[in-house]
């Protein structure tokens, strides 16, 4: 039976020790080193091939997700189970980002730090329920950010301004807005400017795509 190899990341000795004992008469799991730092982790690195990290956030000198987003780079077959004490959508979010496969906190249950290194090590991601609830509840909320965003864009179009936009949409050129509307090219050009400033946008092209992506107009 292959065992999966893992390596701790913590500068707290105790916490070693618990994680060690959590992990004690796993047949198929082997400690194979020990941390307390960046240093010391690329020392083992240069004769150790672990699986698997599992990685403290708040390490002295450079933080377990900075040490993450390294690791990933220079050695993509290891993968980092991050514990921490912290469960903020923060770290969570940047432990991800760094490309951490897992995420749970440091009072997680046997059971459940099981279930992590199997699920991570079969090349699953893994996040305890607290976790995804922190995740979920972050995702909610920019989601409904966004959609009072998009509200907002619309809100401080002008009525003639969203018409512009409309034509825009449709494909037509300033000439063709223009006779269509009844007014000067530029004044057709001020409109424009006025809704790419508003909307923070650059080009007819960014627009075009806002106005669709956002169903500011319809079609």
């Amino acid at each position: 039976m292959k065992k999966i190899k893992i390596i701790l990341v913590d500068d707290h000795q105790l916490v070693r020790d618990g994680i060690k004992s959590l992990l004690n008469g796993i047949n198929d799991l082997q400690i194979i080193g020990e941390a307390s730092d960046r240093i010391e982790l690329y020392q083992l690195l240069t004769s150790l091939s672990p699986d698997l990290l599992i990685m403290d956030i708040s390490l002295p000198g450079i933080s377990g997700i900075e040490i993450t987003k390294t690791i990933c780079q220079d050695y993509p077959g290891i993968k980092v189970l991050m514990l921490s004490m912290y469960n903020s959508e923060d770290f969570i979010f940047n432990s991800i980002k760094a490309g951490a496969k897992g995420y749970l906190p440091k009072n997680t249950s046997r059971k459940e730090l099981l279930e992590a290194i199997y699920a991570i090590q079969s090349g699953e991601d893994f996040f305890s329920e607290s976790v995804s609830k922190t995740m979920l509840k972050s995702y909610v909320r920019r989601a409904t950010d966004d959609e009072k965003s998009i509200e907002k864009s619309s809100e401080i179009l002008t009525t003639r301004e969203i018409e512009v936009l409309k034509l825009y949409v449709e494909g037509l050129i300033n000439k063709e807005i223009s006779d269509k509307l009844n007014i000067s090219i530029r004044t057709v050009e001020t409109h424009k400017n006025h809704i790419m400033r508003k909307l923070g946008l650059k080009s007819t092209v960014e627009m075009v795509k806002f106005a669709i992506r956002n169903k500011i107009v319809e079609l």
